[in-house]
């Protein structure tokens, strides 16, 4: 038998093992799926993360990975994306090969002394996307001003619309969702009460509600 012939054998043969290793794998895949029901992605620390030093671009790429579990084995408000822990803390050291939980995590401004809001503002929660990437400039600053879009959804033929609900609002948290497998963040909002009424109905029938800086 030729070189190239042996060469070609070989490579016939790996890529028989190729398809047939993949094969395994999703059988194996679908067997759990029955077996203990739909998977979902958790977030857990490869590495561990100090208490009080917050979680920046880098740490989510190196210090956290993206596995896939039972639905029933996941723990109650386990992240789903490592992009939810950029810009936060630990409250405590998560220790290497742990879950990592929304309510081990908190905004570095939370731990300093309560802002005053004054003007009849009030903090509210609400349930907003786009802050990953607001997370991602940097540690945000308790009362740092951000403008919060409403995009609704589409109705009949008439496309959705996006409008500014609360302009110039203080920032005073950021927290993963509790929910699970949300993608969203809870952001703690000063808010006057028209403008936490309006952003509350708003979760109830928009398709997005966003926090962009000032």
């Amino acid at each position: 038998m030729s070189r190239r012939a042996r060469a070609g054998g070989f490579l016939l043969v790996a890529a028989l093992c190729a398809v047939a290793a993949a094969t395994v794998a999703n059988g194996y895949g679908e067997r759990v799926a029955r077996g203990y029901g739909q998977l979902r992605p958790v977030v857990v620390a490869s590495e561990a993360l100090p208490a009080g030093k917050s979680i920046g671009p880098e740490d989510a790429v190196g210090k956290l990975e993206v596995r896939r579990v039972p639905v029933r084995f996941a723990p109650p408000g386990v992240l789903g994306a490592p992009a939810q822990a950029v810009g936060l803390e630990p409250v405590g050291t998560v220790p290497a090969g742990a879950y990592v939980l929304a309510g081990q995590l908190r905004s570095p401004s939370s731990s300093r002394s309560p802002l005053r809001l004054g003007h009849g503002r009030r903090p509210v929660e609400i349930e907003v996307g786009g802050a990953g990437a607001l997370a991602a400039m940097g540690p945000p600053l308790g009362g740092s001003l951000v403008d919060v879009v409403v995009t609704t959804e589409p109705s009949g033929s008439a496309g959705g619309r996006t409008y500014v609900a609360a302009p110039a609002v203080p920032l005073l948290a950021l927290a993963p969702s509790a929910e699970a497998g949300s993608a969203t963040t809870t952001a703690t909002l000063g808010l006057t009460r028209p403008q936490a009424l309006r952003l509350i109905a708003a979760e109830s029938f928009a398709r997005r509600i966003t926090v962009i800086p000032r």
